[in-house]
């Protein structure tokens, strides 16, 4: 098997094991974050109705500044602040494939230094 095959297979798998962790399906909304090798989006779903309440990424904020880490908590506070907007307190926080670790984890510390909880 090659390499790229064994980190793929590595990859879904993680993904379901974090989306599995997650005790009552729809009662919280999902925090769904990917990352690309530049940018960071973040976006909150409702899996009951199946659509999307909040997102945002730093392809939208061409105004941030410092590296990577810092851009990424301060999506993280922005997204935190539409969502209590929104009335949005208590979510599930879905990294999906990434490991928390770097930019993941910096994002969902700007989210809870903006007031979401999970």
């Amino acid at each position: 098997m090659s390499l790229q095959k064994t980190i793929s297979k590595r990859e879904i798998r993680r993904a379901h094991r974090v989306r599995n962790k997650q005790v009552s399906r729809g009662e919280k909304p999902r925090v769904s974050v990917f990352r690309s090798l530049k940018h960071i989006s973040v976006q909150i779903i409702d899996d009951k109705a199946q659509k999307t309440i909040v997102s945002y990424s730093t392809e939208q904020d061409k105004n941030l500044k410092g590296d990577k880490k810092e851009q990424a908590k301060a999506i993280g506070i922005k997204l935190a602040k539409m969502a209590l907007d929104k009335s949005i307190k208590d979510v599930f926080f879905d990294r999906g494939c990434y490991l928390y670790h770097g930019r993941v984890k910096a994002l969902a510390e700007g989210l809870r230094e903006g007031g979401l909880n999970f």
